[in-house]
């Protein structure tokens, strides 16, 4: 055997001992360590760095989370606040009116008193985004009419509001109300053209 054959073999030996004067935990070897030892703690104090952070991050949505649950159920619970302070001014209209009909010798100031207080809720209604509806002449709409009968018409044409019973009422473009209308329909033996 060559004596670099006897190198490489006692190289790779794992029983080999080590070089007289080297003691353990010294040489190549035991530098490496040190670098992954130092590695390993640089990455478990980041490790313990983002652990901290992610529990404040949950904590602070937690908060937040209750923030919200707290403001929402105020909004809930207070939303008709502003309204119904607005209605008050209209019960005080209608209380006064009464107290003068009451008084009243003539029919005027009454008329006078409910107008004025009719006047005020329709001022309320519009600073709340509540509009009235009247489809009288205008073609059904299943979405915002409520039809209660139908009444024969040759003067309109078929699904025609004919009447309306009763305003509905619209919240910021909603349906509050429907309308409660009377609807046309063609006369007995006509062909209906509308569809």
């Amino acid at each position: 055997m060559s004596s670099q054959q006897e190198n490489v073999q006692q190289e790779n030996d794992p029983n080999r001992s080590m070089p007289e004067g080297q003691p353990e935990g010294f040489g190549p070897e035991a530098e490496g360590a040190d670098d992954v030892h130092a590695r390993l703690a640089e990455l478990e104090e980041l490790a313990e760095q983002r652990r901290d952070q992610l529990l404040r991050a949950q904590a602070e949505l937690e908060n937040q989370r209750r923030r919200f649950e707290r403001e929402l159920e105020s909004t809930h619970k207070y939303a008709i606040e502003r309204f119904a302070a607005e209605l008050l001014n209209v019960c005080d209209s209608l209380e006064m009116g009464l107290e003068a009909a009451r008084k009243a010798d003539d029919a005027s100031s009454i008329i006078e008193g409910t107008e004025l207080t009719l006047k005020a809720f329709h001022k309320t209604f519009e600073k709340f985004g509540i509009e009235p509806v009247d489809p009288t002449g205008e073609r059904f709409d299943p979405e915002r009419h409520q039809a209660m009968t139908t009444q024969e018409s040759g003067e309109h044409p078929p699904n025609t509001v004919l009447l309306t019973m009763q305003k509905g009422y619209l919240l910021q473009g909603r349906v509050l109300r429907p309308a409660m209308v009377i609807v046309s329909r063609p006369p007995a033996g006509s062909i209906d053209t509308s569809a």
